[in-house]
C-alpha cells in the first residue's frame, strides 16, 4: 500500500459559511452589497424621474386643473337657468323700532312681477305699519333696497314682543307664479338680522 499524500487543506480567512454563501449566490455578493447595490438603483431611477418630470410642468398642469374647475363653476353661477331669491331684513330700536330690507336675486335669470312686503306686528297680531316694493323686473345678480325698503315706528315701548312678517312673491324664467312668507319674533334683542331664502330650483331638472 502505498503512501498517501499528506493532506492539507488550503487555508482560507472566509470560512466554511462564506464559502458555502458563495457556492448558492454564485457571484460571491453578500447581503450588504445587495442592498447597496438596490439602493444605487433606486437612487439613480429618482434622478431620472425628476429629470422627466419638470416642476414648471407640474405648476401649470395644477394651474390649468384649477382654471377649468373656474370655468366649469361660472358656467353653473351664470349660465345654467337657477331661481333664487334672498331677502335681508335688519331691526333695530333706536327711539322707536327701525326695519330696513334688501331684495337679492341669486339666480342666472330675470324674474317679473316681483312683489316684497314686510310688516310690523303687536303681540295681538295688530299691523303697526309697513313697507312694500312692486317691480316689473329684477334682472339676475342684482339687488334692489331704498326708501320704499325703510320705514320707522314709533310711538310703541321696546318693552314688548313684536313679530316682523315677511313675504316675497314672483313669476319665475319658466313663467310660474310663486309667493313665500316667513314670520320673525323680535324685541328680546335691540338689534337683529334675518335672511329669508326662497326655495331654489334649476332648469331643466
Amino acid at each position: 500500500m502505498l503512501d498517501d499524500a499528506p493532506f492539507t487543506p488550503e487555508s482560507s480567512k472566509e470560512g466554511i459559511l462564506q464559502r458555502l454563501r458563495d457556492r448558492v449566490d454564485g457571484d460571491g455578493s453578500t447581503d450588504e452589497e445587495d442592498v447597496l447595490r438596490a439602493a444605487q438603483d433606486a437612487a439613480d431611477r429618482l434622478k431620472k424621474l425628476r429629470r422627466e418630470v419638470e416642476p414648471g410642468k407640474v405648476a401649470l398642469a395644477g394651474l390649468s386643473l384649477i382654471v377649468l374647475l373656474g370655468l366649469l363653476m361660472s358656467g353653473w353661477y351664470w349660465m345654467l337657468p337657477r331661481d333664487g331669491l334672498t331677502l335681508d331684513t335688519v331691526y333695530m330700536q333706536n327711539g322707536g323700532h327701525i326695519m330696513m330690507s334688501e331684495i337679492h336675486n341669486t339666480g342666472s335669470r330675470a324674474v317679473t312681477d316681483l312683489e316684497v312686503v314686510v310688516s310690523f306686528e303687536d303681540e295681538a297680531g295688530e299691523e303697526l305699519g309697513r313697507m312694500s316694493v312692486f317691480l316689473d323686473v329684477l334682472s339676475a345678480h342684482s339687488s334692489v333696497a331704498g326708501d320704499d325698503l325703510e320705514m320707522k315706528i314709533v310711538g310703541h315701548t321696546v318693552w314688548a314682543n313684536y313679530t316682523v312678517q315677511t313675504s316675497v312673491s314672483w313669476t319665475d324664467y319658466a313663467g310660474q307664479t310663486h309667493q313665500e312668507t316667513w314670520r320673525h319674533d323680535v324685541g328680546t334683542w335691540a338689534s337683529e338680522e334675518f335672511a329669508d331664502r326662497t326655495d331654489r330650483r334649476t332648469w331643466p331638472f
